[in-house]
């Protein structure tokens, strides 16, 4: 079984646990038999080169892939017990518990930059206008764009796009931000700014599970270093501790390759 370390050893529960996660796409196995415990506050981040199976673990863990066997854990609630999932209206539910930041920023194109970060806690929450604006309008402040509030997404360049999409997760209030791959959309010029935004959750304790191709991000910021090859986890532990002294020559050889990619 490819296993995830757990960094802590109290007797504190994860706020993720993965057992057995197997995921197919028509007749291709996808993921292979993954388990993985994630702390709460921990900021994890995933690497390996494309079609390793990262992306798809991490759409199974907010319920957007159902995996065919295996069991979720998170925020204390089963997503998929034994192979099977939870009702769609409980999983909707669940997610009010866990942000999700995908690498295109799907804002909607119709409502304004307050209008896309505020929708969510209004209809989905039940809270009332002005309080869903005030909100906003903090969580925008928060991410660099209190100046942008009134903007329509269309005027936006992608790493400002990228940060709505961030203000507008953490509208929700969630326990947990997954993201999958947040900057390989944007300029150059402009992943600094979202990392930047990433690294102040970091700092303030949220938990973190983040697909990236950033080195410097993954060395600076992770508590825990994962490594897929092929849907299976090749190396996983301390970040700092397999960044200086991976165990297995594989490790060693996708550290270079994705530190190419990125380069």
């Amino acid at each position: 079984m490819n296993t995830i370390s757990q960094l802590n050893t109290s007797d504190t529960p994860p706020i993720i646990s993965v057992s057995g996660l197997s995921k197919y796409f028509g007749d291709h196995q996808v993921l292979h038999d993954v388990s993985a415990r994630f702390n709460r506050g921990e900021v994890v981040v995933v690497i390996g080169p494309s079609g390793s199976g990262k992306s798809t673990f991490l759409r199974c863990c907010n319920g957007l892939e159902i995996a065919e066997a295996g069991s979720i854990n998170i925020c204390g609630e089963w997503l998929l017990k034994d192979g099977a999932a939870l009702a769609e209206e409980a999983l909707n539910e669940l997610r009010k518990h866990v942000g999700m930041v995908f690498q295109s920023f799907n804002l909607f194109p119709h409502l304004s930059v307050l209008g896309n970060v505020a929708i969510g806690p209004r209809k989905i929450l039940g809270m009332p206008r002005d309080e869903s604006e005030k909100l906003a309008r903090e969580l925008l402040a928060k991410v660099g764009l209190a100046h942008k509030a009134e903007a329509m997404p269309a005027s936006l360049s992608g790493g400002q796009k990228q940060r709505v999409a961030i203000a507008r997760a953490l509208a929700m209030k969630p326990e947990v931000m997954l993201f999958d791959e947040p900057t390989s959309a944007l300029d150059p010029e402009l992943v600094g700014e979202v990392l930047q935004v990433m690294q102040q959750l970091a700092a303030e304790g949220m938990t973190m599970i983040v697909v990236t191709h950033e080195m410097s991000f993954a060395r600076e910021v992770a508590d825990v270093l994962v490594v897929m090859e092929d849907g299976r986890i090749v190396e996983s532990g301390p970040a700092r501790t397999i960044f200086e002294a991976p165990v297995h020559g594989r490790t060693r050889l996708l550290l270079q390759k994705v530190a190419a990619i990125a380069a």
